[in-house]
Order: C-alpha cells, then sequence, then structure tokens
C-alpha cells in the first residue's frame, strides 16, 4: 500500500510524478502576445509532452484539452476580450479544400497591437492536429502564422517525421519571436526545453 500511495504522488504546481517535477525548469516569461493551448486529450498525460512546461513558464496563457469543442464555447474563448487569433499553422492542410481561402496574417499584424492577439496552439500529433483542425471549423477560418526555415528541433524524446518538425514549445517560442522581434526574450524558454529533455532522457534504460 505504501509504494502504490508513492507512485501516485505529484506535484501539485506541473501535476507530474514528484520524480519527474517540471518545476526546476520553469522560467517566468511576461509574453505580450497571449498563448491559448487546445490540447489533444492523448497529450494531457504523456510524459514527454512539452505544453505544460510551455504554459507554466508563460505569463499570459491558457491551456484546453479537448478534440471537439463546443461551436459557440470555442468561439466565445477564442475572441474574449475582443482579441484577435491567430493560429500557428501551416498555410494548407491536407483536409482542406485547396480553395479555401484565409485572412492574410501580415493584414492582422498590421492592424493589431501586439497585446490584442490571442497565438492559438494546437497541441497533438501531426496526424491529431490535422483532425482537430477538420472537426472544428472556427480553427479553419482563422488567419495562419507559418514558420520557416527553422532550425532542427532538439526533441530527442520524440520521434519526429523531418528535422524541422518542432515541439509545441519550441514552435510557440519561435512564433513569440517573430510576432514580439525579439529572439533574445525567449531563449531562456528554449533552455529549459533542453534542461527538461535532457530530464527526460535520463529515465531511459541504459
Amino acid at each position: 500500500m505504501l509504494n502504490s500511495q508513492i507512485k501516485r504522488t505529484s506535484c501539485p504546481r506541473c501535476l507530474r510524478p514528484e520524480s519527474a517535477c517540471l518545476c526546476r525548469w520553469i522560467v517566468p516569461l511576461p509574453n505580450v502576445v497571449e498563448v491559448l493551448i487546445l490540447q489533444h486529450p492523448l497529450e494531457v498525460n504523456n510524459a514527454k509532452g512539452s505544453a505544460r512546461l510551455l504554459d507554466l513558464c508563460l505569463q499570459d496563457s491558457r491551456m484546453i484539452a479537448g478534440e471537439q469543442f463546443d461551436e459557440s464555447l470555442l468561439q466565445a474563448t477564442l475572441y474574449a476580450n475582443d482579441k484577435q487569433p491567430v493560429l500557428l499553422y501551416p498555410a494548407t492542410s491536407l483536409n482542406e479544400a485547396p480553395d479555401l481561402q484565409y485572412q492574410p496574417v501580415d493584414l492582422v499584424l498590421q492592424e493589431q497591437l501586439l497585446s490584442d492577439l490571442r497565438l492559438v496552439i494546437i497541441d497533438a500529433t501531426w496526424r491529431k492536429s490535422r483532425k482537430m483542425l477538420y472537426l472544428n471549423s472556427r480553427l479553419q477560418q482563422l488567419p495562419r502564422l507559418s514558420l520557416q526555415d527553422m532550425p532542427a528541433s532538439h526533441y530527442r524524446i520524440r520521434k519526429a517525421h523531418a528535422p524541422d518538425q518542432l515541439s509545441t514549445l519550441e514552435a510557440t517560442a519561435y512564433a513569440l519571436m517573430q510576432l514580439e522581434r525579439d529572439e533574445g526574450k525567449y531563449q531562456p524558454l528554449l533552455q529549459a526545453f533542453d534542461g527538461f529533455v535532457g530530464q527526460q532522457m535520463g529515465f531511459r534504460p541504459a
């Protein structure tokens, strides 16, 4: 009984088992652009996921779990406080009609203050993220921010299909750098991610 109680002991802040606590890697960062993380249910308890650390580091972020969201609730969440949501996602998707039109993100950035933007992140595998986009028409209608020419990911604990496929934390960090035009500000976030990845690597059998 004692052993089972020890195994269930979790950190109240990061919600991870105390042996895998993330709190040592948390670096509070005052992001100007608010971040909304839509997390697939399969990622909620995934020890290799980076979204929890991301949410704990950013001072203006929110994370919601689900795959198909109530349309009216999602609409209210996306546009809460009259903010303009921008989806971090490639400009096209295999599940969408090729003639679907998007508002150019550059035009949105010209018309909005950074503090009025809400960066929307889908935290899921590539296949699951496409399904979430397909199931939620409100997300399909958002202007999109796509990252180009990104460095190789440091996400050594999960398999990627290409070197430039980034973790949720890395992609968000680079997106915030681009939007806020401040690369140095979010370097501590990437360094924290490296520490987290190293910690997870240490749990692997020799």
